[in-house]
């Protein structure tokens, strides 16, 4: 297989990607793989190298070591084949105050050597729309809300086709409303065959939007793959509530279940005692083990089977807490 092929099916791929400053490694060894058509989450709390990891994708910070490809290119070096065909919003957008909406998307697509002048009225209107702007098209930028300035960022970001978008919180600032558009607007993208590459800190957003998604901790990727690839790293737990932990636990060891843990406390409640057992095959009916245990005399209180979450993953591999709310 040639070097280039083995690039095809990916949209965005790193290798060793690091960036250093001074002594200090803010991204190190980075083995980013976005395959193409995906909407990719990209996940990590403050100071982890996901926005300097995105300068570098993007050519506007070179690495120290390591290679990038986007599209199918190097970057930076070929950055001018790679940049027309990806739209991005990142670290916020910044506007003209005292134009418009529509005169500010006017002047940043004039700034653009590849964009097509003839079309710019056309294009800018159907990308205001697109956003839920049109209505507030010829209001100064001034008098936009965060969330309205943050729509008007990924306008900007498609004014013209794109085979990639990059959005750095594109959620920022919006209301439950706007939420939901945007993550509309993301899902059509991605049915258009757009590929979508999230940076985000609420994991709800990446959950309800995302087919992929990868995590950062310290400069180092710790984690990539589909969602559920990454919540089935952990077995799920069975959470028995039974004042018959003596009797309970044997009938759990009988379905192939690890007991974990449970509560021999003295003043557990008067429902029982709480067992956590780690349920080790996926096809066992949760019917057929609470059938046994009340077969063996087990009282049985409460009975629940959780599944890792993302977050469960998320605080496992970075120990930092995960902001999951709006």
């Amino acid at each position: 297989m040639t070097e280039a092929a083995a690039w095809s099916g990916l949209a965005i791929e790193t290798r060793g990607l690091t960036k250093r400053f001074g002594r200090q490694a803010a991204v190190k060894d980075v083995d980013l793989e976005v395959p193409r058509g995906a909407v990719f989450g990209f996940l990590g709390p403050n100071g982890s190298g996901k926005t300097t990891t995105i300068r570098m994708l993007l050519g506007l910070a070179a690495p120290t070591s390591g290679e990038a490809r986007v599209l199918g290119h190097e970057m930076p070096r070929e950055g001018g084949r790679v940049l027309p065909r990806v739209g991005a919003l990142v670290e916020g957008p910044g506007f003209y105050p005292y134009l418009s909406g529509t005169g500010n998307l006017h002047r940043l697509d004039s700034a653009d050597r590849y964009a097509i002048g003839r079309t710019r009225g056309a294009r800018v209107e159907h990308a205001l729309d697109r956003v839920g702007l049109g209505s507030a098209a010829t209001k100064k930028v001034k008098a936009y809300s965060l969330g309205m300035k943050q729509r008007l960022g990924i306008a900007n970001a498609l004014l013209t086709p794109r085979e990639l978008l990059v959005l750095d919180e594109p959620t920022n600032g919006l209301d439950p409303q706007g939420t939901r558009e945007v993550r509309s607007l993301i899902r059509s993208l991605a049915a258009e065959g757009t590929t979508v590459f999230v940076s985000s800190h609420l994991l709800a957003e990446i959950e309800q939007i995302c087919t992929h998604a990868a995590i950062m901790s310290a400069g180092s990727l710790v984690a990539q793959g589909t969602l559920d690839e990454l919540r089935e790293v952990g077995r799920p737990r069975v959470r028995l509530l039974t004042p018959d932990v003596a009797l309970a636990a044997p009938v759990l060891r009988t379905f192939g279940m690890a007991v974990e843990s449970h509560d021999s406390a003295p003043e557990a409640s008067a429902d029982g005692r709480e067992i956590i057992a780690i349920l080790g095959d996926d096809s066992i009916e949760p019917d057929a083990v609470v059938a046994a245990l009340v077969a063996a005399k087990v009282r049985v209180r409460g009975f629940a089977v959780e599944r890792t979450s993302l977050e469960d993953r998320f605080v496992a591999l970075t120990g930092e807490g995960f902001n999951v709310d709006q």
